[in-house]
């Protein structure tokens, strides 16, 4: 029997041929991806708001001289903070003056005769210093200095309208200081008017603290957006997303080897974490946190340990 040799060489080129793709798409289904994986938490993902504010002071102690008289004694500076019932000024009558050395007699009624001790109101800090001149002359009500009240301390947050539902009078929110000082404080009082340019409200909030704080000084409010109910949460390098950041998924491995895609619904999310809606997972799933983008809906991995 003869054989043609060249039809040999034919049928083996096409088996070979045919044989190839199969050969290469079997090893591309068993290529292992080397991946990190992680589990589950359940927690609260903050989301927190921004606002600034400056301090002012609603109410104000207005110190004035009680009679005319020379002022003697001065104890006080601007912008330093006092007590109630601290001692701020002396003062001294004309008629007191005028005797002189006389005034002073060796009974003691006669050794306070003409002198007045002017003393704090309320505490709170000097805002004014009208009078601080020794042996200045004043008359009967003329202002002497003026006490911001410390305990009237308030902040007046500049709000956006869309965000004022965050802002409701006893919500909590965080002054957050010049010197990165973080102080508990709520909102209390909104203003009626709006910023025209800014579309801003005027809210006011109170520390929980007593402070001694300039007025005018510009501070952040941090308030948190998220509600206080715990989620389940993952890291926010295991949700991926489409270019919109309309679809979002996870890579849930299924066994040792296998980790398939699934559709999740975020809910709050921040630089490190996201909080998963749906669907629900269980405390023993493990997502892929790295070499997970661009993995088929099914792909074989192998967990690095």
């Amino acid at each position: 029997m003869r054989i043609d040799f060249k039809l040999v060489i034919v049928l083996t080129f096409i088996v070979t041929a045919c044989n190839k793709p199969v050969i290469e798409e079997d090893s591309a289904i068993k290529a292992k991806v080397s991946v990190d994986v992680t589990g589950l938490s359940t927690g609260i993902v903050k989301d927190e708001l921004t606002l600034f504010a400056n301090t002012l002071y609603l109410k104000r102690n207005v110190v004035t001289s009680p009679i005319p008289a020379f002022i003697t004694q001065v104890f006080i500076k601007l912008g330093e903070p006092v007590k109630e019932g601290q001692l701020l000024y002396v003062l001294e009558t004309k008629e007191r003056r005028a005797l002189g050395s006389q005034a002073v007699m060796p009974d003691s009624a006669s050794t306070s005769y003409g002198r007045i001790s002017v003393k704090a109101p309320a505490s709170g800090i000097i805002s004014t210093l009208d009078k601080q001149q020794i042996g200045d002359y004043v008359l009967e009500g003329a202002q002497l200095c003026t006490i911001a009240e410390s305990s009237a301390l308030a902040f007046a947050v500049n709000v956006p309208f869309e965000f004022s539902a965050y802002a409701k009078s006893g919500a909590k929110c965080m002054l957050l200081m010049p010197d990165n000082s973080l102080h508990p404080a709520r909102f209390t009082t909104p203003l009626t008017t709006m910023n025209a340019l800014a579309q801003t409200q005027t809210i006011l909030a109170k520390s929980d603290e007593r402070m001694f704080l300039p007025e005018n000084l510009i501070v952040k409010v941090l308030v948190n957006k998220s509600a206080d109910v715990k989620k389940q949460i993952l890291p926010r390098m295991a949700v991926l997303s489409d270019e919109m950041m309309e679809k979002f998924w996870v890579m849930k491995l299924l066994n040792d080897s296998t980790a398939i895609k699934v559709d999740v619904t975020p809910g709050t999310m921040n630089k490190e974490s996201v909080e998963i809606i749906t669907p629900l997972f269980t405390v023993d799933d493990k997502f892929l946190i790295s070499g997970n983008y661009g993995l088929p809906d099914t792909a074989f991995v192998r967990v690095n340990h």
